[in-house]
């Protein structure tokens, strides 16, 4: 008699409190923002829909400036495969320069930089551009920049899948296999 009270009691309780396995998914996605382009112009993420972006924080006075060279490569390699590099020049950490137009000179003379970027946008804190508080706000504080050269890779549904630290290089072999395993 007990055991079928404690069933009854059970069963009420997860009727009462259980979630909606079908509940629809009302936050935001990646695809749901804008952005300005290094040259000023709006840039509606939904043009990206249904690809794999990779997010990084830029910084053209930082020791991880060279990983430039790799982020290119990687978009040279990926770019037809339903892969973006969206390079967000910051200077959060105090090591961008300070324009947008120097910016685009120096990532195109040193580096041939051919990726989508953006106008120079703070990544983290009170004032960091609102992808980066969605990000927070979706995946954690582990999608927060670190430093320059963090990078967000978002999968084709519009979420943050993965957070990598500046010390991961563009041409890793962990972050290659994610980006491959997300465009298949």
């Amino acid at each position: 008699m007990f055991i079928t009270n404690v069933k009854i009691i059970l069963i009420v309780f997860m009727i009462f409190f259980s979630s909606n396995a079908n509940a629809k998914y009302e936050k935001k996605l990646f695809y749901d923002f804008k952005i300005k382009s290094i040259t000023g112009e709006d840039i509606n993420l939904n043009k990206y829909k249904n690809k794999v972006i990779l997010l990084v924080n830029l910084a053209s006075y930082c020791g991880f400036t060279n990983q430039y060279t790799g982020l290119q490569e990687l978009w040279v390699e990926y770019k037809n495969k339903n892969f973006v590099i969206l390079g967000i020049p910051s200077n959060s950490f105090n090591q961008e320069k300070d324009s947008e137009k120097e910016v685009k000179e120096f990532c195109e003379v040193n580096f041939n930089i051919t990726f989508p970027m953006t106008s120079i946008y703070q990544v983290k804190g009170d004032n960091a551009h609102e992808i980066y508080k969605w990000a927070k706000e979706s995946y954690g504080n582990s999608a927060v920049p670190k430093w320059n050269f963090y990078k967000l890779l978002i999968n084709k549904n519009g979420k943050v899948e993965d957070a990598f630290s500046s010390f991961t290089k563009p041409n890793s072999a962990k972050l290659r296999n994610k980006i491959e395993t997300l465009i298949e």
